[in-house]
């Protein structure tokens, strides 16, 4: 059974300011979800499942689903703040989606089969589907046994200032046993370092792994899922910011021994728009990597 690619795109892009997951940066309009989509179908990946907001389906169906459900079977889920467990009702005062793993839980209906998680606004590469995929094959009828894709942190970092980001600490086996959120990052004098606690700069090797919100689930997940986004609920039901992350649930899972998570090296370098600054950057690396004949140009 092919995997399902599982894509995150319920977010506003605040920050951005717009619906960034639907702008055209590549060289013929395409979107940075349009890349992946394209590397994961030609990685093995045997549907699509896309987690939106309601409010912008039809934009979404003529823009996404339209160019896709031809070439391989495409779902759509909603996730809304008022989709919460019986006994829960959404505080008056939130207006903030309740985070990663809350729009995760919305595919429990539709996906039977191991799966990968992506966020729709980031460039992950060719080399991390393949990957993902591989692996993600060998997890059927399996449970508890996940995976991650661990970039290497020195090629995940911005030109124009500190990144954060969550630093992997594995075991011997190359499995995941925390990760330690750092929240500046950059290169000075051409070496990675971090800003540590104490406001030092410390160093860190190029390979370390961090985590870009790459991930591979079997369904037992879902089950997780809803019973610790009780818990959750329980301690942050009155407090309006506080969100329900993928890596605090799969923290919760390996810190009391229910789940392993295999930490999977890549080579491919990410980027991604964060700010309305990040655009051109982003449109200039993949002008480049068509004229480099990476992606054929249109990519479809």
């Amino acid at each position: 059974m092919k995997p399902t690619l599982f894509v995150l795109a319920a977010g506003m892009g605040s920050r951005y300011g717009g619906l960034k997951q639907l702008d055209g940066v590549g060289p013929n309009g395409e979107t940075i979800m349009d890349y992946s989509i394209f590397d994961a179908v030609n990685a093995g990946f045997g549907k699509l499942v896309f987690v939106i907001r309601q409010s912008f389906e039809k934009d979404f169906k003529e823009k996404i689903v339209e160019k896709y459900e031809k070439k391989i079977p495409v779902e759509l889920v909603f996730q809304e703040l008022d989709k919460l467990p019986q006994g829960f009702t959404l505080p008056p005062d939130r207006v903030k989606p309740w985070g990663t793993n809350h729009a995760v839980m919305m595919g429990k209906d539709v996906i039977r089969e191991p799966f990968a998680v992506i966020n729709a606004d980031d460039f992950y590469g060719r080399e991390s589907f393949k990957i993902l995929a591989d692996y993600l094959k060998t997890l059927e009828k399996t449970e508890n046994k996940y995976c991650m894709i661990g970039y290497r942190i020195g090629n995940t970092l911005s030109e124009s200032g500190t990144v954060a980001r969550g630093v992997c600490e594995t075991d011997k086996e190359g499995n995941l046993t925390g990760v330690v959120e750092r929240t500046q990052v950059k290169r000075i004098d051409g070496i990675v370092s971090y800003r540590d606690e104490n406001e030092n700069w410390i160093a860190i090797d190029d390979n370390t792994p961090v985590s870009m919100n790459m991930w591979g689930f079997t369904p037992d997940y879902f089950n997780h899922s809803d019973d610790y986004f009780v818990h959750f609920l329980e301690e942050n039901a009155e407090n309006i910011k506080a969100e329900y992350f993928i890596p605090l649930l799969v923290n919760h899972l390996i810190v009391n021994g229910v789940s392993s998570v295999k930490v999977l090296d890549t080579p491919s370098r990410w980027f991604g728009v964060t700010y309305a600054e990040d655009r051109p950057g982003v449109v200039m690396k993949l002008r480049q990597l068509a004229d480099d004949g990476v992606y054929p140009s249109p990519l479809w």
